[in-house]
């Protein structure tokens, strides 16, 4: 899996987890979907993708595939 799959897996599951965590808890947690939406945004338009800077550091290869 590369740096990119994990960056959209990451967002997703956090999308999800937030929306049930909105369902069942409080509507507050619409908050970090909102978050995750705008990052997933100004990251297409700069570039800039603090998971990928994370991952990098980790030591995860950028083109690294798992099969």
């Amino acid at each position: 899996m590369s740096i990119d799959q994990m960056v959209l897996a990451g967002a997703g599951i956090v999308v999800l987890l937030s929306a049930l965590l909105a369902w069942l808890v409080s509507p507050a947690w619409l908050l970090l979907t909102a978050f995750v939406g705008i990052n997933l945004v100004q990251s297409a338009f700069t570039g800039f993708c603090p998971l990928a800077i994370i991952l990098k550091k980790v030591g995860v290869n950028p083109g690294q595939a798992f099969s």
